[in-house]
């Protein structure tokens, strides 16, 4: 495999160098948490070889949010690693995969180094990030081995009702092809909860984790799960191949804080709720920019609007050497400069106000004035 390190990456803030940014809006996650602030205790754990499907009881807590058993359910380190571990699993060189565009990097990524074929469900800005289920079903082919969504959408923060993902589950059955579903931002959910997709049928994996609702990115816990018994003992082999078990440390710490969920959570989803009213009450008083609101997540993707002639090389440039303010370009997720993502819940609620000032402001002085006649 001929691995290529991605602009997201090599752009990240923990590269550049958190001491050079002033307003950090290119975080995908809740603020990250302190251990000594969360009430956890470590004294007494075994540092041991793990089970290497996962704790049990992380993962009968995992499992019984999903309505599955805990046997549907592997922990993995991290969201990533459990994307990894279901392309490498289920793709070959030649194999289809359609992929909905636009998308976290690694979820193209990389099932394009194994040299899979792609294609793009495209969610449109203009017609609001939804999904044309049409477009989906005539998009899968007798090739297609894998269609690959995400829901809460990161980087738009669209999202999908029930109904809709029963759908998708009922297009995914009749192609017999596998759904890969990004739950990572399910419990930032704005509106009515929507079942965790893997619980509905065999053909579906869903992957979620520690890192982007709860803040705790350095602790690489993530999951996959999955009602397909051989699907998931290849999984389990995929794993220990790569990484035998997961560390004790991350798993315990993910346990006790999912064992207190309710109280932990429940000022986090406060404050990315607030943070959000805020970023819209800034789009309703700008002329500038244009979005689709988000419906969960902590990220929106608005762009520049068409009418305005603006070098957006230099504003990203002037943004962040002027104004230490720091968002994701839109090339990160293969689209154009004049989008951008903002995320509106890492840094603090002052430094995001001042954040979106200072983008209204390297925009003016980035614009091209055509001049009359």
């Amino acid at each position: 495999m001929q691995y290529r390190r991605l602009p997201i990456e090599i752009e990240s803030p923990e590269n550049y160098g958190y001491g050079n940014i002033d307003c950090n809006l290119s975080e995908s996650s809740f603020t990250d948490q302190r251990l000594a602030d969360l009430g956890i205790d470590l004294s007494t754990l075994l540092l041991c070889y793990n089970d290497h499907k996962g704790k049990p009881a992380l993962r009968e807590i995992i499992a019984a949010e999903a309505n599955v058993i805990a046997e549907d359910a592997l922990i993995t380190p991290g969201a990533a690693a459990a994307l990894f571990i279901v392309s490498t699993s289920l793709l070959e060189k030649g194999d289809h995969i359609l992929v909905a565009k636009t998308n976290y990097a690694t979820n193209i990524e990389t099932p394009r180094t194994i040299g899979a074929e792609l294609s793009y469900f495209k969610l449109d800005f203009d017609k609001n990030f939804e999904p044309d289920l049409q477009q989906l079903e005539n998009s899968i082919t007798p090739q297609t081995k894998l269609v690959s969504l995400t829901y809460p959408h990161n980087p738009t923060g669209a999202m999908i009702d029930a109904e809709t993902l029963k759908k998708i589950v009922e297009i995914i059955e009749r192609k017999q092809t596998f759904l890969l579903l990004d739950e990572t931002y399910r419990d930032m959910n704005f509106g009515e909860d929507v079942p965790v997709a893997a619980g509905l049928s065999e053909k579906i994996i869903s992957i979620s984790s520690m890192s982007k609702s709860y803040g705790l990115p350095g602790i690489r816990i993530g999951w996959l799960i999955c009602k397909n018994k051989q699907l998931m003992e290849t999984f389990l082999a995929a794993k220990e191949q790569i990484f035998i078990t997961n560390s004790v440390v991350d798993e315990e710490i993910a346990c006790q804080y999912l064992v207190r969920k309710q109280e932990l959570f429940t000022p986090v989803k406060t404050t990315i709720f607030n943070n959000f009213l805020i970023v819209k009450s800034f789009m309703r008083q700008q002329n500038l920019l244009e979005w689709v609101e988000p419906k969960g997540g902590c990220v929106c993707f608005p762009r520049i609007k068409k009418a305005i002639e603006v070098d957006t090389e230099r504003f990203h440039k002037t943004l962040l050497e002027k104004y230490s303010t720091y968002v994701g370009r839109g090339g990160w997720f293969e689209e154009g400069n004049r989008y951008m993502r903002i995320g509106y819940s890492w840094d603090k609620t002052e430094k995001l106000e001042k954040g979106l000032s200072n983008i209204l402001k390297a925009i003016e002085e980035s614009r091209i004035w055509v001049k009359a006649g």
